[in-house]
C-alpha cells in the first residue's frame, strides 16, 4: 500500500533524494568511502558545502551582505544564541508569541537579558497572529516565529518597524518567496523541507556579527562558524548532503516560485474540504492558516478513532493532531505531491458519506 507522509517532522523527503543519500552511504561519488566516512576537509565535502550554501544563495536571494552557515544543535539552541549574540546587556529584545516555540524562545532569552512580549495569541491556544500591536523603538531586535506547526498558522507579512527582524523559519522554509534582505537573522531546523535532523540553517546579516559586546562562548559565537565557513568543528556531514539533495531537487522542478503555487493547490484543496464538509472545522483563524500545517477537528469528537482508523488503512501517516490542539494535522511540506492531500480529501469524503 501507498503510504502518505502527513508527519509534521521529522517531514517527507522527496523519493530521489532518498535513494542518492542512500547510495552516497555505501559509497560516494566513486571514491571507495561511504559518505559517513569522508574527512570533513575533503574535496568531496568541501564541495558538497559550497553547493549547499550556493543553493540556499540562489534560492532564497541571499544578498552579500549575508553569511549563511549550517550548524548544529536544532534551531532549540538559536533560542540561546540569538540574544547571546544580539542583545546588549542593558537592551530590550521584542517578541510575538504565537506558539510553543516561540515560547521556549521567550524563556531562554529572558537568562540573558530583558524581553517584553509584544503580543500573545495564547488566550486562544495560539490559532491566530496577533495584529496591530505596538513596536516600540528601541528595541534590540524583534523576534518571530513565522510558521507555528502545531497550531497550524503562518505570518502573512512583516510589522512596519525599523527594529532588526529576527525570524524562526523552522518549518516554512523554501516554501514560499521571502526577501531575505529584510531579515537580520533567518533560522531554521532542517528537518521540515531542507533534510534529515542534525543540521539548522542560519542566514545572518553580517554587521549583526557580535553585535550583543557581549564575551559569548566559542561554540555559541555566530562570528566563529562566519570566519570557519561552518568548519570549525566536525559539521554534521550527513545532514547537509541530504539538504544539499534537496535543494538540487528544488531547483529542477522550478525553485520557490514554483513550489509555491504547489503548496498553494495543496493546501486550497484540503482547506475547501475542511470548509465545504459539515463533519469538519478547522482551527486556525481563517486569516493566518498555515499552507504547511493544517490542523482540524471532527465536529463529533467521539468519532475521532473512527475516522484515524479509516486514514490509516488508506495509507495515511502522521495526521493525528498534537495533543496541544487535538484532532488532526496534515503537515503537507515540499515534498508531499498532491496526490497525497488527494487522497487525504478523498478519505474524509467517503467517512462523511458512511457516516450520515
Amino acid at each position: 500500500m501507498k503510504k502518505h507522509n502527513f508527519g509534521a517532522g521529522p517531514g517527507i523527503l522527496p523519493q530521489s533524494v532518498l535513494e542518492k543519500a542512500a547510495n552516497s552511504v555505501k559509497e560516494l561519488n566513486g571514491s571507495g568511502l561511504s559518505l559517513l566516512e569522508i574527512s570533513h576537509r575533503s574535496k568531496d565535502f568541501m564541495d558538497i558545502m559550497q553547493n549547499a550554501k550556493s543553493l540556499v544563495k540562489e534560492l532564497l536571494g541571499v544578498p552579500d551582505t549575508h553569511s549563511i552557515l549550517f550548524l548544529q544543535g536544532g534551531a532549540s539552541t538559536q533560542f540561546t544564541m540569538i540574544p547571546m549574540n544580539l542583545l546588549p546587556t542593558e537592551g530590550t529584545a521584542g517578541y510575538l508569541q504565537t506558539g510553543v516555540w516561540a515560547k521556549k524562545a521567550i524563556k531562554e532569552a529572558k537568562m540573558l537579558g530583558d524581553v517584553n512580549v509584544l503580543a500573545s495569541s495564547e488566550d486562544k491556544n495560539y490559532s491566530y497572529i496577533p495584529k496591530g500591536y505596538n513596536v516600540p523603538e528601541g528595541l534590540s531586535y524583534l523576534h518571530l516565529t513565522s510558521n507555528n506547526t502545531i497550531y497550524g498558522t503562518q505570518m502573512k507579512g512583516l510589522p512596519s518597524s525599523k527594529t532588526p527582524i529576527v525570524c524562526d523559519m523552522s518549518s516554512d522554509i523554501f516554501s514560499r518567496k521571502v526577501n531575505v534582505s529584510e531579515y537580520d537573522v533567518i533560522y531554521a531546523g532542517a528537518q521540515k523541507n531542507m533534510g534529515p535532523a542534525g543540521t539548522t540553517l542560519v542566514i545572518i546579516k553580517n554587521d549583526k556579527l557580535e553585535s550583543s559586546g557581549r564575551e559569548i562562548p566559542t561554540m555559541l559565537n555566530y562570528k566563529t562558524h562566519v570566519e570557519a565557513d561552518s568548519l570549525f568543528n566536525t559539521p554534521p556531514v550527513f545532514a547537509i548532503y541530504v539538504c544539499m539533495l534537496t535543494l538540487e531537487w528544488l531547483k529542477s522542478i522550478g525553485g520557490i516560485s514554483e513550489i509555491d503555487k504547489i503548496n498553494k493547490q495543496k493546501s486550497d484543496l484540503l482547506y475547501s474540504e475542511i470548509d465545504s464538509n459539515p463533519m469538519f472545522k478547522g482551527t486556525a483563524a481563517a486569516e493566518d492558516r498555515s499552507p504547511m500545517n493544517v490542523c482540524f477537528l471532527l465536529n463529533k469528537p467521539e468519532l475521532d478513532a473512527a475516522f484515524l482508523k479509516a486514514a490509516t488503512e488508506a495509507g495515511m501517516v502522521g495526521i493525528k493532531g498534537h495533543r496541544s490542539v487535538g484532532g488532526f494535522r496534515a503537515s503537507m511540506y515540499n515534498a508531499l505531491p498532491l496526490e497525497s492531500v488527494q487522497a487525504l480529501v478523498n478519505v474524509m469524503k467517503e467517512f462523511s458519506l458512511k457516516i450520515a
